[in-house]
C-alpha cells in the first residue's frame, strides 16, 4: 500500500517556496541562524512549523520594541517634554489616559471632554479598546503609576494584534510562508507598534485579507468592515478589489464582501451614532479640520512659504491627489498585461493615501507593512524602504526635540527633519514603483516566477478575464491565459530539501 507521500496528490501538490533559494539577502541573512532552511523546517513535520516561529520571533521583536520604550517608561514621559523625543520613546498612550478622560472614569463619545477636543478623536471601535484597557489598569496610586499601567495594558493587548498579523501574512500565501518573516522582522513595525492604537486595524485587515485568500467573501467582509470602524483606510481596500471583481467578473463575491462590510460597521458604529452623534462624529470632524501636519510634503510646502495655503484647500488638493492616483490605480488594473495581484493594488492604495495625506504620524508604517510583505516580498527592497522610515521614526523626534529644548537646540532644525520627510517619501514611492513594474512586467513579480497566480486573490486566484482594457484586450498571440493552479509545480523546487 502506497504511503501518503507517495500519491498522486501528494507527487503534484506544490512545494512551499523556499527563500533562502530565492533571494540573495535572504540566503545571506540565514547564516546567522544556521544556514539556509530545509525541507523539516518548510513542510511542517517538526514543531517549529512557519507560523510558530514567526509567531515567536514577532512577539520578541515586539518585547524588543517596549525594551526600546524603558527610558520613558522610566520617567521622560512625565519629568521632560525634551526627554522623550531625545531618547525617541514617545507614545501616546500614556500622555491620553487622563487627557481623554480614562483615567476619570468618563464614558468615550458620551462624556464630554474638557478643553478644546471635547470629545474623543478616535474611531468607535478603537475607542472600545482603549476603553477596554482602561478598565484593566489599576486605579490606585499615583497618576504616573496609572499611565504607566496604561501603557502595559495597551502593549498587551497590542502584542497580541502583533502576533495575528504575523500569523495571518504567513498564512495568506500558502506557498510562502516565510515572507511573514518580513513583518515579524520589520524595524519600523517593532519601533512603532506602541505608539498609538493603530495595529488594531492593521490586525483586522490582515484577518480580512487572509479570509479573502481563502475565499470567504462574506468574512473577509466582515472583519474589513470591523477594521473601517478602528480606522478609516481599510475601506480603501474595497476599491482595487472592485476593479478586480469587475475584470474578473466575480461580481457575487464583491457584493457579498461589501454587504458584510457595511454591516460590520453598522454594527459597531450605529449605537453611538443615535445615542451620541456628537461625540461619535468628532473623528471625522477633527481630520477635516486639523491642518498641515507632520511628515507630509504639504508641511514643507507651508513651512516654505510666506503664504500658505488653508487648510480648506489643502483638504480639496489632497482630496484631487489621492483620487487621480485611485483613478491611476484602477486604469493600471484595468489595461495591466496580466491582472495585478490583490495584495499589490492593496498596498499601492493605501500607499497613495499616505503619500497625499496631510499628515503622516510615524505609526503610519504599520498600515504598509504587512501589505508590502505580501506585495513585493523582495528582502531587498522591503529593507531599503525600512531603513528610509527608520530614518523618520529618528528624524521626527530629533525635530521636536528640537523644537522643546528651548535654547539649548538639541535635536534636528526644520531643514533636517524636511530631509527626513523627503527621505520617508522617497522610500515609499521606491517601493511603490517596484510594485507597478511588477504589475506591468509580471514576469519580474517574484510571486508569480514562482508558479503561483494570485494567492492572496481568492476567487480572483486564476480567473480568466472577462473585461480588459487597452493592449490587455489584444494580447499577442503567443501569450497564454494563466488558467488555474499549475500542477507542474512541484517541478520548479527542489526535491532534495535543499533551500
Amino acid at each position: 500500500m502506497p504511503s501518503a507521500e507517495s500519491t498522486p496528490e501528494r507527487l503534484h501538490e506544490p512545494d512551499p517556496v523556499r527563500p533562502t533559494r530565492d533571494d540573495e539577502i535572504a540566503a545571506a541573512g540565514s547564516e546567522l541562524i544556521g544556514g539556509p532552511l530545509g525541507r523539516r523546517a518548510l513542510t511542517g513535520t517538526s514543531w517549529l512549523t512557519p507560523v510558530r516561529v514567526i509567531a515567536l520571533v514577532a512577539i520578541g521583536m515586539f518585547a524588543l520594541g517596549l525594551v526600546q520604550k524603558a527610558p520613558c517608561y522610566n520617567g521622560a514621559w512625565f519629568f521632560g517634554a525634551s526627554s522623550q523625543y531625545t531618547h525617541a520613546c514617545y507614545s501616546d498612550i500614556p500622555h491620553l489616559y487622563q487627557g481623554r478622560g480614562f483615567a476619570d472614569g468618563l464614558v468615550p463619545y458620551f462624556d464630554k471632554l474638557s478643553g478644546d477636543m471635547e470629545y474623543l478623536e478616535y474611531p468607535v471601535l478603537t475607542g472600545v479598546f482603549m476603553e477596554v484597557a482602561s478598565w484593566l489598569t489599576p486605579g490606585s496610586g499615583s497618576i504616573q503609576d496609572q499611565e504607566q499601567w496604561y501603557w502595559m495594558v495597551n502593549a498587551g493587548m497590542l502584542m497580541a494584534c502583533a502576533a495575528v498579523i504575523a500569523v495571518c501574512v504567513t498564512r495568506t500565501h500558502a506557498r510562502r510562508p516565510w515572507d511573514g518573516l518580513l513583518v515579524a522582522l520589520a524595524p519600523a513595525f517593532a519601533l512603532t507598534a506602541t505608539i498609538n492604537w493603530d495595529l488594531l486595524a492593521v490586525a483586522l485587515t490582515a484577518a480580512a485579507m487572509l479570509m479573502w485568500s481563502r475565499g470567504r467573501s462574506l468574512a473577509f467582509g466582515v472583519l474589513l468592515g470591523l477594521a473601517t470602524a478602528a480606522k478609516l483606510y481599510p475601506v480603501f481596500l474595497l476599491g482595487p478589489l472592485f476593479v478586480l471583481c469587475w475584470r474578473a467578473g466575480k461580481w457575487r463575491a464583491f457584493v457579498t464582501a461589501v454587504g458584510g462590510a457595511l454591516t460590520a460597521w453598522l454594527v459597531v458604529n450605529l449605537p453611538v451614532m443615535l445615542f451620541a452623534f456628537e461625540g461619535w462624529s468628532k473623528f471625522y470632524t477633527f481630520s477635516q479640520e486639523r491642518g498641515v501636519d507632520f511628515g507630509s510634503f504639504w508641511l514643507i510646502l507651508a513651512q516654505n512659504s510666506s503664504d500658505p495655503l488653508t487648510t480648506d484647500s489643502v483638504n480639496t488638493l489632497a482630496t484631487l491627489l489621492v483620487v487621480v492616483c485611485f483613478v491611476g490605480v484602477a486604469g493600471l488594473t484595468l489595461t495591466a498585461p496580466r491582472r495585478p495581484r490583490f495584495a499589490q493594488l492593496a498596498f499601492l492604495v493605501v500607499a497613495a493615501f499616505i503619500l497625499t495625506n496631510k499628515v503622516y504620524s510615524p505609526q503610519y508604517v504599520l498600515w504598509l507593512v504587512p501589505l508590502a510583505a505580501l506585495a513585493r516580498p523582495k528582502w531587498r527592497d522591503f529593507l531599503i524602504w525600512q531603513v528610509c522610515e527608520v530614518a523618520y521614526f529618528l528624524g521626527i523626534w530629533m525635530y521636536l526635540a528640537y523644537t522643546t529644548s528651548g535654547d539649548a537646540h538639541k535635536g534636528l532644525p526644520t531643514d533636517g527633519y524636511h530631509w527626513a520627510i523627503g527621505v520617508h517619501l522617497l522610500g515609499t514611492l521606491y517601493l511603490c514603483v517596484m510594485v507597478v513594474r511588477d504589475i506591468l512586467m509580471p514576469e519580474r513579480d517574484v510571486v508569480r516566477q514562482a508558479g503561483d497566480d494570485d494567492p492572496s486573490g481568492g476567487v480572483l486566484d486564476g480567473a480568466e478575464d472577462v473585461f480588459v482594457l487597452g493592449a490587455a484586450a489584444h494580447p499577442p498571440e503567443h501569450a497564454t491565459q494563466f488558467d488555474g493552479p499549475q500542477v507542474e509545480w512541484g517541478k520548479q523546487g527542489a526535491t532534495d530539501g535543499s533551500p
